[in-house]
C-alpha cells in the first residue's frame, strides 16, 4: 500500500487461522513459568543484580510474557481468518514426532544405542516417505556415523542395551565400550 510504512503494515495484517490459539497458549505457558520461577531459581544476598542466579531467567520470562500477551491483543484485533481447527489439528499431528522421541529414548536401554539409533532412523526415514533403497542405506549410514561419533570418538557415556548381557563376552565388551 502506498504511504504506509512497513511497521503499519504489519499490524494491518489479516490474522492466521491458528495464530489465537498459539498466542494465548504461549501466554499461559509463560504465566506457567513464571510460577515456577520462585523454585528454580535464587535471589541472593550480597550479590550485585546482574550476577544474581534468578536475574537472567527473570528477565527472560518477563520478556516472553509481555511479547506473549503482545501477541494475545494483536492477534485480538486482526480480522478472522477461517481455517482455525485445521491449523491447530497439523500442529497436534506434529507433535507424532515427539512421541517417537519418547518411545526412542524408552528403547535405548532395552536394545542398546546401536540399535535404538538404527532403527529409529530407519523407521523416520519410512515415516517421512522416503522409502527407496539409497535413502535407508544413507540413514543406516547416518545412524552409525551419529553411533560412533558418540560413543567410540566423544566418549559420551549412554546406558547399554540390556540385550547386550546375551552376546558372548567379547562382543558383549566392545558394544559396551563402543557401541
Amino acid at each position: 500500500m502506498p504511504g504506509k510504512s512497513a511497521f503499519m503494515h504489519f499490524f494491518e495484517r489479516e490474522r492466521l487461522p491458528g495464530d489465537m490459539v498459539f498466542a494465548v497458549a504461549f501466554f499461559l505457558f509463560a504465566i506457567f513459568l513464571i510460577s515456577q520461577l520462585g523454585d528454580q531459581a535464587l535471589w541472593t544476598r550480597r550479590t550485585r543484580l546482574f550476577a544474581q542466579p534468578a536475574f537472567w531467567p527473570t528477565v527472560s520470562l518477563a520478556g516472553m510474557l509481555l511479547f506473549a500477551f503482545l501477541h494475545c491483543i494483536g492477534s485480538l484485533v486482526s480480522p478472522r481468518v477461517p481455517g482455525r481447527g485445521s491449523e491447530v489439528l497439523f500442529w497436534i499431528r506434529s507433535l507424532e514426532y515427539s512421541a517417537w522421541f519418547l518411545v526412542y529414548v524408552w528403547s535405548v536401554p532395552r536394545i542398546g544405542y546401536l540399535g535404538a539409533t538404527l532403527l529409529f532412523t530407519l523407521f523416520l526415514t519410512y515415516r517421512a516417505g522416503y522409502r527407496t533403497k539409497r535413502m535407508f542405506a544413507s540413514a543406516a549410514a547416518v545412524a552409525m556415523g551419529i553411533v560412533v561419533i558418540f560413543k567410540a570418538f566423544l566418549q559420551v557415556r549412554i546406558p547399554s542395551g540390556a540385550v547386550y548381557e546375551y552376546l558372548p563376552n567379547g562382543i558383549r565388551n566392545f558394544m559396551l565400550l563402543y557401541l
